[in-house]
């Protein structure tokens, strides 16, 4: 296959989750300006950060104007799951170059790592062309539906009147689902939901989201694969 040819396969790859992302693309761009952001500076912050929740997170603080740490410590405990991220997908990425990786690590976002993971398991090899290409879908979508928000986020006053925020953790939970035929699923996603609940209970807000990462991640090195128990 050639890389034009791969680059178009990660484009179809993207595509998907792409649609299923641009909601919260156009609703970054809304919550931004309805926060103070000019179009240009919510643009910017897309271009250059491009990942969504803590984007939110972001801007949300910014509005409460709270103190510069507590902003950078909350973005670290939303993004601290692509520092986990990186890691499983290495074996995907191990032979891209460093300016390969570095850029592959930019545009790792979780659809990215989602249909990464499944290309690498399905065929055994992921190039860059099409890894490319599913990024390309991803971040090309996500700052149009950022500009798009931002354009017209004057006339939505409220997104969540508008039940725009249930968004954001559908897609997550439709991304938690695609991977339930594998090993050890439930007791993991169980632990892992367990886990964020009581964080959410006990630290709060957006603690809750890495120490369930953690907890389920935890579990899954402890858990023996299904398979491993078969062949012995």
């Amino acid at each position: 296959m050639t890389s034009d040819t791969d680059f178009l396969s990660g484009l179809r790859s993207g595509l998907v989750p792409a649609l299923s992302a641009a909601p919260f693309g156009m609703l970054f761009g809304a919550v931004a300006v309805a926060q103070g952001l000019s179009i240009t500076e919510t643009s910017l912050m897309s271009l250059t950060i491009f990942a969504g929740a803590s984007q939110l997170v972001g801007v949300e603080l910014f509005g409460h104007r709270v103190a510069a740490w507590l902003i950078i410590a909350s973005i670290v405990a939303v993004n601290f799951r692509h520092v986990l991220y990186s890691a499983a997908i290495m074996p995907a990425i191990r032979h891209f170059s460093m300016p390969k990786k570095l850029t592959a690590f930019f545009l790792l976002t979780d659809p990215q790592f989602a249909e990464t993971l499944k290309r690498f398991e399905a065929t055994g090899h992921v190039s860059f062309s099409w890894y490319l290409g599913v990024g390309a879908a991803l971040y090309g979508l996500w700052n149009i539906m950022t500009l798009v928000g931002a354009t017209i986020g004057g006339f939505i006053s409220d997104p969540e009147a508008l039940g725009l925020d249930i968004l954001l953790p559908i897609y997550f939970l439709n991304l938690v689902v695609g991977f339930r035929h594998r090993t050890n699923y439930a007791p993991v996603v169980a632990v892992s939901a367990l886990g964020s609940i009581l964080a959410y209970a006990t630290i709060g807000s957006p603690w809750h989201v890495s120490v369930g990462a953690v907890a389920g991640i935890a579990l899954a090195a402890i858990l023996p694969p299904k398979k491993r128990e078969a062949a012995s």
